[in-house]
């Protein structure tokens, strides 16, 4: 049976858009996981009286019926749109990626590169297995996100 990968994302505010998130996109369907894109998902509620509800209500429901989320947390902070999906991820038990290519610092702590609350959707001994650093690294599998993939 095919993953379902929820695809968590600031790039929908971007005009970046055109260049990231296809390229993310085309890495995980390249690797037979389908794809919860919340931007794309979304954008026929935009405009529609009520849409912030309709939008946040799509994306909850992908959410409960993803496998995993995949968040790109750039930024410092990260997008709270973005945080707030891991946080119901948390909370749904789900496996949980977490992408920054963003080289700040954005916790006080050295050894830990965001922040602390996001952890406990993570593994408490292996958790860097699970943030990815680079498009390479998923590529690659450096991360063994293709063992994940395939199981």
């Amino acid at each position: 049976m095919k993953k379902k990968l929820y695809l968590a994302n600031p790039y929908g505010f971007s005009k970046q858009i055109k260049n990231l998130l296809p390229e993310f996109i085309k890495i995980f369907k390249d690797l037979g996981i389908e794809v919860y894109e919340p931007f794309s998902r979304t954008s026929k509620f935009i405009g529609n009286t009520d849409w912030a509800y309709e939008v946040a209500k799509s994306n909850l429901e992908d959410l409960k019926n993803s496998d995993c989320i995949f968040a790109i947390v750039n930024g410092n902070p990260p997008d709270e749109g973005v945080m707030v999906e891991l946080g119901i991820a948390i909370a749904l038990k789900k496996e949980i990626f977490l992408f920054r290519d963003d080289f700040r610092n954005c916790s006080d702590s050295d050894q830990y590169p965001l922040n602390l609350m996001l952890f406990s959707g993570l593994s408490k001994v292996d958790w860097s297995k699970n943030y990815i650093e680079s498009i390479e690294d998923i590529k690659s599998d450096k991360k063994n996100f293709l063992k994940w993939a395939k199981n």
